[in-house]
């Protein structure tokens, strides 16, 4: 298995634990925040499947001056239909992962537009799985919180 397959299934096992727990949120929990400056579960979710266009512009060096969110306007509805929109950005940033060689993941230097910090492309990648199993943490509390299961995602 090649480096970009690893990160690549990495991503994959990450999303697939997320949408476990997303699964568990009932539709009435849709808006609930434990407090006011916090996202919503929906939010969240939304914050989570919308990264990958991004994520998916900066490491195609594609430009994130004036970044438009192809879900800026779009309501929320419900988990299935943020999961099929999201669909073919995840697609796109799971295709431009694995093309990726071995010597491009080590020295390819990506630019964070949000703090300007410098990584090197598989630094970076590893980095914005590690923001979405933060917010799978995250998640998991909203659930407590909620009182609702939560599932074992520990498989």
């Amino acid at each position: 298995m090649t480096e970009s397959e690893l990160i690549t299934l990495n991503f994959k096992e990450i999303r697939r634990r997320s949408i476990k727990l997303w699964r568990e949120l009932p539709e009435q929990y849709y808006y609930w925040k434990p407090d006011q400056e916090a996202m919503s579960a929906m939010e969240m979710i939304r914050h989570v499947v919308s990264a990958d266009h991004g994520w998916n512009t900066i490491i195609n060096k594609g430009d994130m001056s004036n970044y438009r969110s192809p879900w800026e306007g779009r309501p929320y509805l419900n988990l299935d239909d943020e999961l099929e929109f999201a669909k073919p950005h995840r697609q796109a940033f799971l295709d431009s992962v694995r093309k990726f060689s071995a010597s491009e993941l080590a020295t390819t230097e990506i630019i964070h537009p949000g703090n300007g910090q410098k990584r090197k492309l598989g630094d970076y990648l590893l980095r914005t799985g590690y923001h979405e199993a933060v917010h799978a943490g995250q998640f998991l509390s909203y659930l407590r919180a909620m009182g609702v299961k939560r599932p074992h995602i520990w498989d």
